[in-house]
């Protein structure tokens, strides 16, 4: 029997790291739209009528998200904005692509908050010699993800940070699990995985070796927990979970 000391923890983004909640998405996509139009005409870029711009941007985004559901793999959204762009005669530098996508995802950063004490925590786990990264399924490009992070103060915990649309697979796959531990330099079964979705987070984790920790929120609220996981309330719960762990001498591997 070795050791399953926890050396890493990788986390999950959305609503385990920024808190976003039950949303309107047709509320959010209609601002977002109205956001980047009005960023597109501030440039005098050629972008018709706004109700042209709507629905071809409606049509767009529900037939990725399909080809998305189909396939389990994310599209890039900045690589859609300039490969959309680019055909409708739009012409930007690569900073200005990079903030017509923010303009898309601004309102949603808007409305997402970060739990008190989360960076203090961050800081612990970090005094602890914890290495630290992200694994997040999303489209979203991560040049907007990181301007939300470095906003509310986490980017600097994160060296580590992979996004779903960068790979050909995305949680639960298990080997977008094992990439992470592979770019994290740890093995899998010394690796603490912390998410909200039992059937993403949770079951992929524990398929890859790692220790699964179910963070409370409002997709899982009343589902048991699966066997082998442990559950926390808020990410303030984290370094107390990982000393128990590494001092339980029942908690080994094969």
């Amino acid at each position: 029997m070795a050791e399953r000391r926890i050396e890493a923890i990788l986390f999950d983004l959305g609503d385990t790291l920024l808190h976003f909640g039950t949303l309107s998405k047709g509320r959010l996509l209609d601002e977002a739209m109205r956001r980047s139009y009005a960023y597109l005409q501030e440039l005098n870029q050629p972008v018709g009528s706004y109700q042209v711009y709507r629905l071809l941007h409606l049509w767009g985004i529900r037939w990725h998200l399909l080809l998305s559901w189909l396939t389990g793999n994310d599209f890039d959204s900045l690589d859609l904005l300039k490969r959309y762009g680019t055909k409708n005669g739009l012409t930007l530098t690569p900073e200005q692509w990079e903030e017509l996508n923010w303009r898309w995802y601004a309102k949603l950063a808007e409305t997402g908050s970060v739990e008190s004490g989360t960076a203090e925590t961050l800081d612990r786990l970090t005094q602890m010699g914890l290495k630290l990264g992200l694994l997040s399924n999303t489209f979203i490009h991560k040049s907007s993800l990181e301007r939300h992070l470095e906003r509310e103060g986490l980017l600097r915990y994160f060296p580590v940070r992979l996004y779903s649309y960068e790979f050909p697979w995305r949680k639960p796959n298990v080997r977008i699990f094992q990439e992470a531990a592979r770019r994290i330099d740890v093995q899998p079964q010394h690796i603490m995985f912390v998410g909200d979705l039992i059937h993403k987070d949770i079951v992929g984790a524990q398929a890859a070796g790692m220790t699964a920790v179910l963070k409370c929120g409002h997709a899982n609220a009343g589902k048991p927990l699966p066997e082998g996981a442990y559950r926390i309330e808020k990410i303030s719960d984290l370094p107390a979970l990982v000393e128990h762990l590494n001092s339980d001498n029942s908690f080994r591997v094969s």
